[in-house]
Parts: structure tokens; C-alpha cells; sequence
């Protein structure tokens, strides 16, 4: 109309009459009143199809030959229009995601296969694992903390399993291997209820409420234990350390482990304090054989004596530490002197000795056999101390000092105008310098109730010393987790194979669907008896159902499986025990962890550019 307004002709011309249109046009072009908004349009011959139908008020009649659309006049354009626009990337392209199911399965994945590597490690009829370190060196190691610190993964849940065996390791000392395995087993367990689509909350409920029944079945079935009772407590060492590369050289390892905790445990009041990491010494030296090991009755270590003159042997030595140095005192940084006086330079010498001369005299004053600094001793002083008598041993470990302290009963000392009579040690027996293989070393021994000790090992390799001494830590382990809770709990997978038959019958009063997690706590379980049967040779399908059926006909919960035969026995007859500790600590820790793993849904992974000045 408003281009006819604009011609000057006033007869308007005929316009043609429009063709009929095809029927495909004709269903495309259909009005959005004559069918439901938001349907697809029909197929265009051309083959494209409009994915929504325009509404009528969505065209601006002005915008000429090309319409535009107008956001605000319809909702159902505005959310057409907002589906068709490009996707937004929040993350770097880098990055890469795993959401959902999908994180869930994979982190099972890995768990199952960090647990797969030690499996075979579980039990007396273990096998041994070779791992090489990039510079070259060898591991021969059953140990389940040894060989996944060595091992290098790049999965974050198959780092937090091995974290796992970390956390068992300085908690208890023992059970590391066990932990994987149950945690893994745990995980695997869940598989199947991510799968029917429960939610992972659900399975974790189950797995707490079974953990709850768990320790208390412990606490039922735990036996108490003296202390006291050294053929006990040698035999539960013996039980703990079965399963390692030491049970090859019979007790000498057990007895190491029992003098050594018992030499070192000290009482705050009514709470013991066992302290093997710092006041028990391993000194390892290549050569003699394993028989030839033992705990001192008092301390050693690797030091000659500074002068060649000086005493090396003294009967009921008085001994003073220090931990400052004999010797003149140095400026902390560069100092310059300036000397106008050609008598000045003997004047500051003669200071410098006079000085190092009253140092020694307020040593020799306390009349000590055997002077002990961490660090250095000037010449001079040598001199002063060889002319009194005295021994002088310099930079000595702070570790070691200790040592000597607590078992010669000295005090440490850091400035020799405060030395008085109550800091001279006077604790030791003998001390004697002696040379093994190619070095010297000094022996304070023959002490009275010394509360440090050093344990020394002697064998062919420093392989074979290596493994004996991981085996000694976690016997030592073992004794001080005795001395701490003094109760014990069936080996042998007996205690596994009692709780699984606890939870089965306590399951049918769990209501809801966390009743199916609950009874797969009890079916991972039985994963540790499975196992020993397995590395044994064992018929491992028919000792787990004859056990199965032992523990569920109302018997003794103290049947399991003996892990050198693979037959079933009962342990208590055995004496296979474990330490409570080591056994609910795995509990919680196996459990709590899968929980923990369940619960993640999303891993993100990317490169993040480091910040740049």
C-alpha cells in the first residue's frame, strides 16, 4: 500500500497472481496458529527444516524484505533463540573432566588396580616384589608400604590408596598390605549399586552402619594379653612378622624387638610413652651374619676419637655433652681486623688461646673421662684435653646425643661456665672404641636402666639388611601397639570371617536399601581369607565355603586359614594372633576411605599457567 501512495500513475497495474505453491512449501509455511508452538516445522524441499516455529508477533513489519526478531514480544522465541546460540566454555580447552558415573567407575578402576599389585603379597606363602628406582637401585621387598612408595601413579584416587598405606603405617606400623586389599575389595563391592543407579550416599550409610557393627564385634571376640609375658608376646611378633623375608632366620628378629621396645618404653604416670623411632638406633653394617645381631645395652655410633692418643677404652667413664664448639669464636660473617701495632697480632693470638685454655679448665674441673660436642674441637683444645686425660669424640648427629643422654643419664650443655656435677652422665659401664670391617666405632655400653638402646644388624648384603630392617620396624611396631592396648584378635582371617557372619545376621534389621551395602561389607571381608587360601595354593572356592559354613554353624570364631597349608584351623590353638589396634585401625581406614572415594563425582585435570611477574 505505501509503495502504491508513491506512484504517480493512478491506475494501479494488475499484479500477477501468485503460482500455487507446493504442498511442502505449503506445510512449511503453515501459520504458528494452526499448530502447537515450539513443533518443528515440516521439511523444506531443500532438506533444511526450522527447528521452531516463528510466532506471528515475533516480525517487525518495518525492518523491510528482512525480518528481525524481537526478544521481548514472545517467551517462546526468546527460549527458541536462546537454544540455537554457540556454547560457552567456561574451562581452559586444556582440561580435561570426568563428571558423574563415569569419575565414579574410573576411580574404582584405579583402586582396584593399586590393590591388584600387593594381592599377592598377603600371608606367610607371600611372594616377593624387585622394584628398581630411576639411579639404578634394587628393592626386594614384600612389604605393602615399601613397594607403593616406590611405585609411581599418576591416577588421584590410586594416589589416595596409597596414601592409605601411609597413614596405616605411622598410625600402627602393620596392616598395610591388608588395607589396600579391603579398601579395594570395599570399592569394588559398590560397583554393582552404581550401576542399578543407587546413590552413592546410600551405599555410604550402608558401609558406616556396618563399620559401627564391625568394632563392636571386635570388642566382643578380643582376647587381653600380659605385657609381662615374654612367651606371648614373642609368639604375636612371631604371627606379625610370618608373612616377611625375617621369618627365614627364626627369633633372632622377635627378640630384637621385644628387648628394644622394652628397653625404651618410659611412663608418664600411668600412660606408657614407647619412642623406637628416635631412641632406638638400627645401625646396619655389612658383614658376619644374621646371628651375630643384638640390642646393646646402651648405645653406639659411627666416631673415632679426634686425637690418636687419646684413651679408647675406660672403665665407668664420666661423660659431658655439648652442643657448642671447642674452639674460638668465629664471626657469624666475614670480619675484617685492623692491626696498627705490630704487638697487637700476638696480643689477639694470645687472647685466642687464652680464651680455648679457660674452656678446657672448666671442663677439666669436673674431672670427665669422655667430652662429647656436635661440633667442631680446635687443635688447642685437643692438646689441653689429651694432657688431662680426657677423650674428645666432635660433630656427632643431634639425634645421637640424645641418645647418649638418655642412656649415661648426662645433660646437654651449651656453655661450658654453666657446667655443673648433676650434668656429668655416669650411666655407662664401659666404653671402648672398636674397629668393624673398615671403620671404628664407639660403644658406651653396660649401662644402668638405659631408656635408648641401639639395635645392631649384621648380615651379608645391604639388600638382605634393608629388608630385615623394615621387617624389625614393623615387629617393633607390633610390641609397642601392645604395649599401648594390650588385647588381641584371632589372625588367619578369622576375625574377618566373624564379622562378615555378624553383619549377615544383622542385616535383616536394616531397613531401607543401605540393608544391601551393609551385607557387601560382610562379602568384601571375607577377601582376606580368600587371599591367604589363594597365595597358600589352597582350593580357594571350597576352604572359603567350609569356613563359611564353620562360622555360621554358631562354632568358634577363631577358625580361619592357616596361611603356610590353606587349610582351615583354629588359631587360638595356633597362636596366630594380631594386635586389636592393627586390625580396627584397618577396619576404619579401608572403609572410611572407600566412602570417602564413593562420594566424588567429578575429577577435573588440566595444565594451570603458572602466574608470570
Amino acid at each position: 500500500a505505501g509503495a502504491q501512495r508513491g506512484r504517480s500513475s493512478p491506475e494501479p497495474e494488475p499484479e500477477p497472481e501468485p503460482e500455487p505453491e507446493p504442498e511442502a512449501f505449503a506445510a512449511a509455511a503453515r501459520p504458528a496458529s494452526s499448530r502447537p508452538c515450539g513443533t518443528p516445522r515440516a521439511p523444506l524441499p531443500c532438506g533444511a527444516v526450522t527447528p521452531f516455529t516463528l510466532h506471528p508477533y515475533a516480525l517487525n513489519p518495518n525492518a523491510g524484505p528482512s525480518p528481525t526478531l524481537q526478544a521481548a514480544s514472545c517467551p517462546h522465541t526468546t527460549k527458541a533463540f536462546a537454544t540455537m546460540q554457540a556454547p560457552m566454555m567456561v574451562m581452559n580447552v586444556n582440561t580435561q573432566r570426568e563428571t558423574g558415573r563415569q569419575a565414579q567407575l574410573g576411580n574404582i578402576a584405579a583402586a582396584k588396580a593399586v590393590a591388584d599389585i600387593i594381592r599377592t603379597t598377603l600371608g606367610p606363602r607371600s611372594m616377593l616384589k624387585m622394584l628398581l628406582d630411576p639411579m639404578g637401585g634394587i628393592v626386594l621387598t614384600n612389604d605393602g608400604h615399601a613397594i607403593l612408595r616406590e611405585v609411581d601413579v599418576s591416577h588421584p584416587a590410586a594416589r589416595s590408596m596409597i596414601e592409605l598405606s601411609r597413614a596405616q603405617d605411622e598410625e600402627v606400623g602393620d596392616g598395610t598390605t591388608s588395607v589396600i586389599i579391603l579398601a579395594g575389595e570395599m570399592l569394588s563391592m559398590a560397583e554393582p549399586f552404581l550401576e542399578r543407579n543407587i546413590h552413592p550416599t546410600l551405599v555410604v550409610k550402608g558401609y558406616n552402619q556396618a563399620l559401627q557393627t564391625a568394632l563392636r564385634t571386635c570388642e566382643q571376640i578380643a582376647r587381653p594379653i600380659d605385657i609381662q609375658d615374654t612367651l606371648a608376646v614373642e609368639e604375636l611378633v612371631r604371627t606379625a612378622i610370618g608373612t616377611t623375608f625375617s621369618s627365614r632366620f627364626g627369633g633372632t628378629v622377635i627378640k630384637l624387638a621385644v628387648d628394644a621396645v622394652r628397653r625404651v618404653v618410659t611412663y608418664q604416670g600411668d600412660r606408657p610413652e614407647v619412642d623406637t623411632k628416635r631412641y632406638a638406633k638400627v645401625e646396619k653394617i655389612p658383614g658376619g651374619e644374621i646371628a651375630d645381631c643384638a640390642v646393646l645395652n646402651g648405645v653406639m655410633f659411627n666416631k673415632d676419637v679426634t686425637h690418636s692418643k687419646m684413651r679408647r677404652r675406660i672403665d665407668n667413664p664420666r661423660i659431658l655433652l655439648f652442643d657448642c664448639p671447642l674452639e674460638y669464636k668465629k664471626g657469624d660473617s666475614q670480619a675484617n681486623v685492623e692491626i696498627t701495632n705490630e704487638d697487637d697480632f700476638e696480643t689477639m693470638l694470645r687472647m685466642e688461646e687464652e680464651f680455648i685454655e679457660n674452656m678446657c679448665a672448666q671442663i677439666v674441673a669436673l674431672r670427665p673421662d669422655i667430652v662429647v660436642t656436635e661440633k667442631g674441637v680446635s687443635d688447642l683444645a685437643q692438646h689441653y684435653l689429651l694432657r688431662a686425660g680426657i677423650t674428645a669424640f666432635r660433630r656427632l648427629r643431634k639425634t645421637d646425643n640424645n641418645r647418649i643422654a638418655r642412656a649415661t643419664g648426662a645433660t646437654i650443655v651449651h656453655r661450658p661456665e654453666e657446667l655443673q656435677e648433676s650434668d656429668v652422665g655416669t650411666g655407662c659401664g664401659l666404653f671402648e672404641v672398636r674397629k668393624i670391617g673398615d671403620e671404628y666405632f664407639t660403644f658406651l655400653e653396660e649401662c644402668r636402666d638405659p631408656k635408648a638402646c641401639t639395635i645392631l644388624l649384621r648380615g651379608g648384603s645391604k639388600d638382605v639388611l634393608n629388608e630385615v630392617e623394615r621387617n624389625l620396624q614393623d615387629a617393633m611396631q607390633v610390641v609397642r601397639n601392645i604395649v599401648f592396648e594390650p588385647k588381641l584378635l584371632p589372625g588367619g582371617g578369622a576375625t574377618e570371617m566373624a564379622i562378615a557372619e555378624a553383619l549377615s545376621r544383622e542385616a535383616q534389621g536394616v531397613e531401607g536399601v543401605e540393608q544391601w551395602p551393609f551385607q557387601a561389607v560382610g562379602q568384601a571381608l571375607e577377601v582376606i581369607p580368600r587371599t591367604l587360601a589363594q597365595n597358600a595354593g589352597a582350593n580357594v572356592i571350597r576352604t572359603i565355603t567350609e569356613l563359611r559354613a564353620k562360622h555360621a554353624s554358631g562354632g568358634r570364631h577363631t577358625f580361619g586359614v592357616h596361611g603356610h597349608t590353606g587349610r582351615i584351623a583354629d588359631m587360638a590353638e595356633e597362636g596366630i594372633w594380631d594386635p586389636y589396634s592393627v586390625k580396627v585401625q584397618s577396619l576404619k581406614t579401608a572403609i572410611e576411605s572407600a566412602c570417602m572415594i564413593l562420594r566424588i563425582d567429578d575429577v577435573v585435570s588440566g595444565t594451570k599457567k603458572a602466574p608470570t611477574n
